[in-house]
């Protein structure tokens, strides 16, 4: 799998927001910086196929040999992760990771497939816990856990870390791209913040203001 972005420019109206080229390959993280307005969570939207008026899209999207420019969203297999968890409070942890598998998993299936999540990441035996009465460096691993049991092609992170303290955004950081690295998931990070960049150790893309 990889991810194109072939030409791509984005307009606001009639204004272009920004232009790029880039090809992210298994793996690895493609890192988009910039200041608030220049347009990185924008371009996230296009990618996952939310992208809404004013805004408009040209070039290609191209997901795993496919091209997805016209994909409705939910076809996409994209992921997104947020800086807020958002994981669902009238669900268990557990029941919000089965939530995201796909349709043809046995219940069964999905169970033991929750449970080897959790295990992997430990938080062994949260599975039946309320999201609020975890942590916020266990709910951050929950919510990627969520997107990752999606089974996604390519995961976006918009601002994923920001709301983690500095020691706790270290760990969850270098945890976060080692589950993507082991899978074999392209993906982009959004961020301001420059250790981020350098801990995705892949290419940054500096965005400029409009």
């Amino acid at each position: 799998m990889a991810l194109k972005l072939d030409n791509v420019t984005i307009k606001q109206a009639e204004k272009t927001l920004l232009s790029i080229n880039a090809t992210v390959n298994n793996g690895d993280v493609l890192c988009i910086m910039g200041p608030s307005g220049s347009g990185k969570s924008t371009l996230l939207n296009a990618i996952a196929g939310q992208l809404s008026a004013p805004f408009t899209l040209q070039g290609r999207i191209v997901l795993d040999e496919c091209l997805i420019t016209n994909t409705p969203s939910h076809l996409r297999g994209v992921g997104v992760v947020f800086q807020d968890a958002l994981l669902f409070e009238h669900m268990t942890v557990g029941q919000n990771i089965i939530f995201a598998m796909p349709q043809g998993m046995s219940a069964k299936e999905k169970r033991r497939a929750m449970i080897d999540m959790l295990s992997a990441v430990e938080l062994d035996g949260l599975e039946n816990r309320a999201p609020n009465a975890l942590s916020g460096g266990q709910q951050a691993r929950v919510s990627l856990l969520r997107t990752l049991a999606a089974q996604p092609k390519v995961v976006l992170l918009d601002e994923p870390f920001s709301q983690l303290d500095t020691h706790l955004r270290a760990q969850i950081r270098t945890w976060t791209f080692e589950q993507l690295t082991l899978r074999d998931i392209p993906s982009i990070l959004v961020t301001h913040d420059k250790d981020d960049a350098m801990a995705a150790g892949g290419k940054t893309i500096e965005l400029s203001s409009c």
